[in-house]
């Protein structure tokens, strides 16, 4: 049997329509969704991308410096091994296996840890093929070029756009914040200082990366915009349940 499509319904001036101006209030379009969408995101990226390929090797150039080593010998080490690991694989990915093992282990289902995985694999798929395929040198190289390193030419210094504990600190944090409030009941407040924290995780990577000299700015603009892009494009499929809909569905809902 054939469904029919509903009538339209009379049209309301909107002022006649019982709390129309709350319907307008909550359904407008919030700027900061806007500026991390991924589209955005995307598009942020690119730029950055371009603009490391020339116009910004200069100031990236000029900007560069091995700041710790000159400034603040005596900190370096505590720099380097305390503060530096908070962003890096060893710390972050703990923290998302511990949340998404709790999670999975209250809820009986294994939706968080698949969550986890996927996190861990957009990383090395995303920031890792960027990485070698755009074959940055690390500032140790005194070589700002774009193609101008690479994984087998000069080893880990060969491959450092983006910055890779710029991105973790985003995604991964991120996701391991995202899994608390998709799974648990935590307050607005608990879930704006967790979303606070992944900010001060990132501030962070980027601000000890740049400040012991391992990479240009343009990386750890890079690693931050591509690690919002994951993460974006991780929640919105975890949210659509990992399955795209089929055009029967798409045409179903219509009719």
């Amino acid at each position: 049997m054939l469904l029919q499509a509903p009538t339209a319904p009379a049209r309301v001036p909107d002022g006649s329509r019982p709390g129309a101006r709350a319907v307008r209030a909550r359904t407008a379009v919030d700027p900061l969704a806007r500026l991390t969408s991924a589209p955005a995101l995307l598009a942020g990226l690119v730029v950055v991308t371009l603009l490391a390929a020339g116009p910004f090797q200069r100031i990236d150039e000029a900007a560069h410096g091995h700041w710790a080593r000159a400034l603040t010998p005596g900190l370096r080490p505590f720099i380097q091994h305390v503060l530096d690991p908070i962003a890096g694989q060893a710390v972050c990915l703990p923290v998302l296996l511990a949340v998404a093992g709790t999670l999975s282990w209250r809820h009986r289902t294994w939706r968080p840890l698949w969550c986890a995985a996927m996190a861990e694999l957009a990383f090395y798929g995303g920031v890792g093929l960027l990485k070698v395929v755009l074959a940055r040198p690390a500032p140790t190289t005194d070589d700002a070029d774009l193609f101008g390193g690479g994984l087998r030419q000069l080893g880990w210094s060969g491959i450092s756009f983006p910055s890779g504990h710029a991105a973790e600190a985003v995604l991964i944090y991120g996701t391991a914040v995202y899994l608390v409030g998709r799974w648990t009941n935590a307050s607005a407040r608990t879930m704006t200082t967790l979303r606070l924290g992944v900010g001060l995780v990132a501030l962070n990577a980027v601000a000890v990366s740049y400040y012991l000299g391992w990479h240009w700015i343009s990386d750890l603009v890079g690693g931050l915009l591509v690690g919002g892009l994951l993460l974006r494009l991780l929640v919105e499929a975890d949210r659509r349940g990992w399955r795209p809909r089929s055009r029967r569905a798409v045409v179903a809902r219509h009719l």
